[in-house]
């Protein structure tokens, strides 16, 4: 078991949050339905609106029959499908009746989710319009039943009760409630901190996926950190936009469940989220806090933004003082329309933002910010509001978050992160030995994260462990940062640095939409390529030099928060 060895870590500073200090993380969902009773709550983009009374009566009419099948607190029900009103109102209705949520990225293929759903000891199981196409009820026989997220009809059931309860739903609704139902009848399952919630699946880049399990104090440290370091810079009844998946804990807890807790109007993209897409639903919804990961923001800066400022006569007034400013915030003003134009701040998070998008924007004095965290700790470790950031870094830790870096000069030479505190999960479902792996004895989660620490906190990842390689003369060799440099390159879409024995090697995948513009031909893109590769290795210590690339014909795999799988292609 790995121990935090006392004099090669750097601290900073963090409140200790007791448990008994902790209030109920579904109060905070119940308290919302309650105060914003008449107001918009939840819309599928161009689709239907549900209020917050709409969400109740539902959660209410769900409790139903899951007390009817014979529900216990404590037991799991899986939720599958893309996001949508109902894909939250069937999750706030599993942690409201006490059960264990399981969500389950719509991404996953049907032997994923079937093995999920397995796992995890599933009863019910709430599926989308798209994934009920790619399972088989025969796979998963400890379901007891299944329902379709766009009507919550039953698809699936071996519960005779249940199937009684769903076809009397309104009459059994109408028993409870005779008399309407209103805000006081709002009363439901509140959790002690320390309680199981979900276990959510990993999707990393590792390719095994492990069933992390958080407890109640896990969601109320992200929310509570995002209600008191966010909702203060925006409107009381804000817009807001999700993008990411919602059973992914990025897209969860900052897209989902914060805005929900604070009063919020949620607009969920139930499409796919293509750049042309998500441009369309940001500049219809005007979101007051903008959440991506940085492809979507690399893809609208490269696509939308730089063909319109990167002209000879704009180049020629940036290098003139007496225009400069007022050319920066014309410029500015285009990258915030972009994004709908009132955005208090735009947060970054999942992978790190290119070097070269994150300078120019910084340049133009834009609001964005980068944060770090993992499925772990549900997910948020460091977070730096746009004016507190500083370039390259990925944040502070959070106030209730203590965050080390295990070497003997932290803010020089990188070492793993670690941290322990209110967000960190209770370990790996039926995988001790991950737990193990993972936990030690004192409480530290280690991330499998490199980075530096400055003084004031900021933390600045370098890569991570398992992706580190060694190079021919034993120097370390973080294959990110060369990705970085390259990415920024001409023709050049995304890369991953592999090694091959002693040799590294790029694989490339070009910019095929601007290669079809120029007529390249395949020798073109290869010329262009080796021409890249002199550049980048001009840029590089002789120990991390490439010494070849391979043009890809197709995009890398990647996971839901778009990081290349990486497995995959070692």
């Amino acid at each position: 078991m790995r121990m935090c060895r006392k004099g090669i870590t750097f601290a900073q500073k963090f409140e200790n949050c007791a448990m008994n200090d902790i209030p109920s993380f579904n109060s905070y969902i119940e308290q919302s339905i309650k105060d914003n009773w008449l107001l918009d709550a939840l819309t599928d983009y161009k689709g239907a609106t549900l209020q917050y009374h709409d969400v109740a009566r539902k959660i209410e009419k769900l409790h139903i029959m899951m007390e009817a099948a014979g529900i216990e607190k404590g037991d799991r029900i899986a939720v599958c499908g893309r996001n949508s009103a109902h894909w939250a109102v069937a999750f706030l209705a599993t942690l409201t009746y006490g059960a264990v949520v399981v969500p389950i990225l719509h991404e996953f293929n049907g032997e994923q989710i079937h093995n999920i759903v397995n796992h995890s000891e599933s009863r019910l199981l709430f599926v989308g319009d798209y994934v009920v196409n790619i399972i088989d009820e025969k796979e998963m026989p400890g379901l007891e039943g299944i329902f379709n997220l766009p009507d919550f009809s039953l698809y699936v059931s071996h519960n005779e009760k249940l199937t009684d309860a769903r076809e009397r739903l309104n009459e059994l609704f109408g028993s409870k409630f005779p008399n309407a139902y209103r805000q006081k009848d709002v009363h439901w399952y509140m959790g002690a901190p320390e309680e199981l919630c979900m276990i959510n699946y990993t999707s990393g880049t590792t390719g095994f996926s492990k069933g992390v399990m958080l407890p109640y104090r896990s969601l109320w440290g992200n929310v509570d950190f995002c209600q008191k370091k966010l909702a203060p810079h925006m409107p009381k009844f804000s817009n807001t936009l999700s993008i990411l998946p919602m059973a992914h804990m990025y897209g969860m807890a900052i897209e989902f469940l914060f805005p929900f807790c604070s009063g919020y109007h949620l607009h969920f993209l139930t499409r796919l989220p293509s750049p042309a897409v998500i441009a369309e639903a940001f500049k219809a919804v005007c979101p007051d806090v903008v959440v991506a990961v940085p492809l979507i923001i690399e893809k609208i800066i490269r696509k939308r933004v730089f063909p319109k400022i990167q002209s000879n006569v704009v180049k020629l007034l940036l290098q003139m003082p007496v225009v400069q400013k007022k050319v920066k915030e014309r410029i500015c003003q285009e990258v915030y329309a972009a994004f709908g134009g009132r955005a208090y701040e735009i947060i970054v998070g999942g992978a790190p933002l290119n070097q070269e998008i994150e300078q120019f924007l910084k340049s133009i004095d834009f609001p964005i910010t980068v944060g770090y965290g993992t499925t772990e700790c549900a997910p948020l470790i460091s977070y730096s509001d746009y004016h507190d950031f500083e370039p390259g870094s990925c944040g502070q830790p959070l106030p209730c978050m203590e965050v080390k870096i295990v070497s003997s000069d932290p803010e020089h030479i990188e070492g793993e992160i670690v941290t322990r505190g209110t967000n960190v999960m209770l370990g790996y479902y039926k995988n001790e030995e991950a737990t193990r792996k993972a936990l030690d004895d004192e409480g530290w989660y280690h991330t499998g994260d490199l980075a530096t620490m400055s003084k004031d906190g900021h933390i600045f990842i370098r890569g991570r462990l398992k992706n580190m390689l060694l190079g021919a003369n034993g120097q370390n060799v973080y294959p990110e940062e060369i990705e970085d440099k390259l990415n920024s390159m001409a023709m050049v879409s995304e890369s991953i640095i592999v090694q091959r024995g002693d040799k590294l090697i790029a694989l490339v995948y070009p910019d095929m939409d601007e290669a079809k513009a120029m007529g390249f031909t395949q020798e073109d893109l290869e010329n262009v390529m080796e021409q890249n590769r002199q550049d980048l290795n001009a840029q590089l210590p002789v120990y991390s030099k490439i010494q070849a690339f391979e043009l890809q014909e197709r995009e890398f795999q990647k996971t839901p928060k778009k990081s290349i799988k990486r497995y995959l292609y070692k």
